[in-house]
């Protein structure tokens, strides 16, 4: 990693030995950061992407079920500055709305479209999301949320991350949740990051790679969400397994901040040897929100 980057944790490190945790646990800490992309609105970063803009898919290409959030330019996202293993050419769509779903649903979804291939403006109307004859979100609602969706371009920050959580599942079904392996200190560090954070990381609304966080620092907001994805191809009677939770990574989060979803979040989370293999149909997208 960037020693830059890590030198920026300085903030993190003082504070934390200064609450007297054990300089051994704080340096373990340290070696769990990853780096990450803050995508930013403004500030003369290089430009590698757009929130909203034209929808545009190839012409042999579903409609999506969700709205367009962002599209992200990958050859301007390298693996030294996300942590991940990016496709290093062509486009990323995200979609995703801010609702909540049930027994497993995604929020959203992402395609891939590789460099060179021919692609047109689309108009979808999103009955999924809009409601048609009585089906989907309130539609008032979802409207007004959408009519919100930013509408600028997008800029790099390089950026560092820690873990902002402090307990991991149980291995066993139904069993308690239990701290990190091998760090005792995980809630007071967990603390001190979440409080130093400021100092350390760059402010902006959309986040990739690094790890994922929303309010609730209980448990990995990556592992439930593909704990979640795994609930869906149950209900839906799909009997292709998925890898197991830690096997998935952080793809993006959009830190929403709209009027009528303040403090909510979406995570859009991969396996990832999909990931390595640009195969991004099983990405499953959770959206966090505590009102």
């Amino acid at each position: 990693m960037n020693p830059d980057l890590v030198d920026r944790l300085a903030p993190f490190r003082a504070e934390a030995l200064g609450r007297g945790i054990p300089a051994e646990d704080v340096e373990r800490w340290i070696g769990l950061a990853r780096p990450s992309a803050t995508l930013v609105t403004g500030g003369d970063g290089p430009v590698v992407g757009r929130f909203g803009g034209p929808l545009l898919l190839p012409a042999d290409a579903p409609d999506p079920w969700f709205p367009l959030l962002a599209t992200l330019d990958c050859a301007a996202l390298p693996e030294e500055t996300t942590g991940l293993r990016l496709p290093p050419e062509g486009h990323l769509l995200l979609f995703g709305f801010p609702e909540m779903t049930y027994y497993g649903g995604t929020a959203g979804e992402v395609v891939y479209i590789p460099g060179g291939t021919p692609v047109e403006e689309r108009s979808v109307k999103y009955p999924h999301v809009f409601g048609e004859e009585g089906d989907g979100f309130d539609a008032t609602d979802a409207l007004a949320v959408h009519e919100q969706f930013p509408q600028q371009e997008l800029r790099l920050a390089p950026d560092i991350s820690l873990p902002h959580h402090f307990l991991a599942p149980s291995p066993e079904p139904g069993g308690e949740t239990i701290t990190l392996p091998g760090h005792p200190r995980a809630w007071d560090l967990a603390e001190v990051w979440q409080e130093t954070y400021g100092a350390v990381a760059v402010d902006g609304p959309l986040h990739i790679g690094g790890y994922a966080f929303h309010e609730c620092t209980e448990t990995d907001p990556v592992t439930d969400a593909a704990a979640d994805a795994d609930e869906g191809r149950r209900h839906r009677g799909d009997s292709a397994e998925l890898p197991a939770p830690d096997e998935w990574t952080l793809l993006a989060q959009w830190d929403i901040g709209l009027t009528g979803r303040e403090g909510s979040t979406l995570h859009w989370v991969i396996p990832r040897q999909d990931l390595a293999e640009r195969r991004f149909d099983r990405t499953h997208v959770s959206f966090f929100w505590n009102p």
